[in-house]
């Protein structure tokens, strides 16, 4: 299996419900280091997964949605728990429907699965992975 990966991050603030939050539960601050690998059986005939730069312009754009944002006040979030794990799916999402698209210079048929990291910190990370079809 090929993959490539490109990397950003997005400062937000949110709040959480529940009472295994904590203090989590007051709005509070964080920044993530958000990875997404792009996966392949095969590289095509110019020798790769997918464009690179396309796809990091992608990721980008995905992450400019949610970037320094209070995500308690994004209509579409409204009402989640804007956990880590919620993101990384949100974030895999937005996407697959890219790749899906053929808009990371291959045909989306051709990939095989996309997997999204978010790290808040050096020791705590989760992510989402799955296959595009």
């Amino acid at each position: 299996m090929f993959a490539v990966e490109v990397r950003d991050h997005i400062m937000i603030a949110h709040s959480f419900r529940g009472a295994v939050f904590g203090p989590a539960q007051a709005l509070h601050g964080a920044t993530f280091v958000v990875d997404a690998a792009f996966s392949a059986e095969t590289l095509d005939n110019n020798g790769i997964v997918i464009d690179i730069g396309r796809a990091h312009e992608a990721l980008k754009a995905v992450l400019a949605a949610l970037n320094y944002r209070n995500l308690d006040e994004v209509p579409e979030l409204k009402g989640t728990n804007t956990t880590t794990e919620f993101l990384t799916k949100h974030i895999f999402d937005r996407l697959a429907k890219n790749a899906r698209a053929g808009e990371l210079g291959r045909n989306g048929r051709e990939l095989n699965a996309i997997r999204v990291t978010l790290s808040e910190s050096h020791v705590a990370r989760a992510w989402y992975e799955a296959n595009l079809w």
